[in-house]
């Protein structure tokens, strides 16, 4: 018993050097910066800041690893003596950028068992192709719209602009991101491995808890899973319970980035999901389904002027802008352009963002039978042909999440 004690006990001192190593090594690369330019604002002092290249995918690998060593301590996993299918597991490369973050207790039996059939090659085309389509059609599109409202000098602008270039980059984001994840599920499906859907209509919550379920699965999961538990969860006193939830939304706003826009981004919604389990939860389930879908559109979409813009003033400008106070007015000539040049991209993109699409191509291929499939397959061909001709003629346009 002594011995089974003192073995568990280094297995966790091992556990513990681990995670701290790998966690240092991406706060080094990720907010070396970042800590040095708060130490100077605080000390007076000018330490310089050498320029460091951040590796690609810094945030995704050192997750996966540390879910490595997690599971294996846990017994939910057992020790991988293969260098290869570790280093598979690490870097599989549609992963790498930008996820899904998958977790080693639910990739291990893949890494060995796994099997390259026609079924899945052709449902990872449709995938990878749907969120070429999402990324390259709708998102590259959408940026076009943000980008222009947002570069507008000293953020002068009438509320309806601010509401359209919110809109667009609200809608951006999600094409951007659910595109690559789709693209990266797909190869996977082509490669013959199965992996979780990461978003799953984000934008039909009706709740900032619910929205949380649907967006960034992945990471939700992972924070869920290595953070929130072992902290306690909910089992806990109504103090800690408070303190878990303000250490994993805090440290999901610094996964996002070294600012502390992101920070604060974070913090509101963890301070939104508390309210909701504690306080208005109860108040929102009595309300009309209508109201509580406009309440977390509302809620999300000012969230993501806190995301992506930088400098509490700026913020507190857009949002200014937004609800008329100190804006040029309801309406300008740059909305009355915005609205005639971009309404058709941004009505696709509202439908997008909903089941109807998948629905209708389901109803295809369920009701029609071969011709339905065929109808479905030259959909996707088109998708594939159209994302490419317009990959060839644009300017290079990345994802949002690869600098994350």
């Amino acid at each position: 018993m002594y011995d089974r004690r003192k073995r568990r006990e280094e297995a966790k001192f091992y556990m513990v050097c681990l995670i701290v190593f790998n966690i240092s090594i991406l706060a080094f690369f990720k907010y070396y910066g970042f800590l040095i330019d708060n130490f100077n604002m605080i000390t007076g002092l000018n330490l310089r800041i050498i320029e460091i290249a951040l590796p690609i995918g810094i945030s995704f690998y050192t997750f996966k690893v540390i879910s490595y060593i997690v599971d294996v301590y846990s017994g939910k996993a057992v020790p991988q003596k293969n260098i290869s299918d570790f280093a598979l597991y690490v870097s599989v490369f549609p992963q790498v950028t930008a996820g899904p973050i998958t977790q080693y207790s639910e990739m291990q039996a893949q890494l060995k068992n796994r099997k390259v059939t026609p079924e899945k090659f052709g449902k990872g085309m449709e995938k990878f192709i749907l969120g070429l389509g999402k990324k390259v059609l709708i998102a590259n599109n959408l940026a076009i719209i943000w980008a222009q409202v947002k570069g507008i000098e000293g953020l002068e602008m009438s509320a309806t602009t601010a509401w359209i270039g919110i809109i667009a980059f609200t809608l951006q984001i999600y094409f951007d991101f659910s595109g690559y994840s789709d693209m990266a599920i797909g190869l996977g499906y082509m490669f013959g491995f199965k992996w979780a859907e990461n978003f799953n209509y984000p934008y039909i919550s009706k709740s900032a808890t619910e929205f949380w379920r649907r967006w960034h699965i992945s990471l939700g999961n992972w924070f869920k899973t290595y953070l929130y538990f072992p902290l306690g969860g909910n089992r806990c006193s109504e103090a800690k319970h408070f303190r878990n939830i303000f250490v994993v939304w805090m440290a999901t706003g610094l996964w996002h980035g070294a600012r502390w826009n992101f920070v604060i981004w974070g913090l509101y919604f963890g301070m939104l999901v508390y309210l909701e389990k504690k306080k208005i939860g109860s108040i929102l389930n009595k309300l009309n389904s209508k109201i509580q879908l406009l309440y977390c559109l509302l809620i999300v979409t000012l969230g993501w002027v806190m995301f992506d813009l930088e400098g509490i003033s700026n913020i507190l400008k857009f949002y200014s802008n937004m609800f008329i106070v100190g804006s040029t007015g309801v309406f300008d000539a740059t909305s009355s352009y915005l609205i005639k040049t971009s309404w058709k991209i941004l009505l696709v993109a509202i439908i997008g963002s909903t089941p109807f699409m998948l629905g209708v191509i389901n109803r295809f291929k369920t009701r029609l039978g071969k011709a339905g499939y065929i109808s479905v397959s030259i959909f996707y061909i088109l998708i594939f042909v159209i994302s490419m001709s317009s990959l060839v003629g644009e300017s290079y346009s990345p994802f949002l999440y690869f600098k994350f």
